[in-house]
């Protein structure tokens, strides 16, 4: 009988963490009218700060469009939240309710799946390297026995580390907290060459000193799709996400986007990056998929 006391509230406590779990992003935003976003402060042309300090990008401009979605969907104004993430933060920050989207260049992965959600993919793109013309690095084998760096937290890096172990290449892998100060490690010559998405090195390179000394890898090792993360088992939530995510894909919205962004000289030094859209993008606008399976995007 002495334990019925203690049993009651452990009861208790079970329901009062089913229901903490079972609460929707949806229900805390409705009551706050607050939408907390995500951003990255250099992953150009995704999410970026501007010579104001102000968060813009592609992926910025998509998750401006959900919450103007959300505001639909809830009959109310809402206010965005932004709060800074990087590589290693994004996932740990939307799991614990800190943020509600991260908005930025996140590949959508089954390990990372395992932890959050992710909308709609609305970017494909694959891991190479970039280096200085001058180091004569055309392809992985080159870099046996030199040093090479990723950015913490990527899947890169986890492809490189991997990749290291199986060819038996010798390399010597370190970790930048970002993509600027990776950039700046191989510039400097303290590494031979960057590991990391495709795209995210051309707007390294188009916005560096001198875009003529450096170049990008031909081959591509992954094939690495982005969305938007989301908190994992918040079914209303990601459904009123991905819908706002589908429509701008159904209206044009984000062919117009895309165009904004990769076709166009964007700031804060009016680069264009000249990156047509690829197949793999016109297929996920046109059949959308939340897909981490790399297969599905070849």
């Amino acid at each position: 009988m002495k334990l019925m006391p203690l049993v009651l509230a452990a009861a208790v406590g079970f329901v009062g963490m089913a229901s903490a779990q079972a609460a929707s992003r949806m229900d805390k935003i409705k009551s706050t009218g607050v939408v907390t976003l995500g951003y990255r402060d250099a992953s150009i042309p995704f999410s970026y700060l501007d010579d104001h300090q102000k968060p813009i990008g592609y992926s910025m401009d998509i998750c401006h469009g959900i919450v103007d979605a959300l505001s639909k969907d809830l009959k109310r104004p809402l206010t965005i939240k932004l709060v800074p993430v990087t590589s290693s933060t994004r996932i740990p920050l939307v799991a614990n309710g800190t943020v509600d989207i991260s908005c930025g260049s996140a590949t959508n992965n089954a390990d990372r799946q395992k932890q959050v959600s992710f909308a709609p993919t609305t970017f494909v793109t694959a891991t190479r390297f970039t280096a200085l013309k001058s180091s004569h690095v055309n392809k992985l084998s080159d870099f046996k026995g030199k040093t090479v760096v990723s950015v913490s937290g990527t899947s890169n890096l986890r492809w490189l580390v991997q990749a290291n172990s199986d060819q038996k290449l010798g390399m010597r892998i370190i970790t930048a907290k970002d993509h600027p100060e990776a950039f700046l490690t191989v510039q400097s010559g303290r590494a031979a060459a960057f590991f990391m998405d495709d795209i995210l090195l051309a707007g390294l390179v188009a916005t560096s000193h001198q875009p003529s000394e450096w170049m990008i890898s031909k081959d591509g090792y992954t094939i690495e799709p982005y969305g938007m993360i989301e908190p994992k088992n918040d079914p209303e939530f990601k459904t009123a996400v991905d819908n706002a995510v589908k429509a701008m894909m159904k209206d044009g919205t984000i062919d117009t986007l895309y165009a904004k962004w990769f076709t166009k000289p964007v700031p804060p030094k009016n680069v264009n990056l000249n990156w047509a859209m690829t197949p793999e993008v016109k297929k996920v606008i046109a059949h959308p998929t939340d897909s981490p399976d790399p297969a599905v995007y070849k």
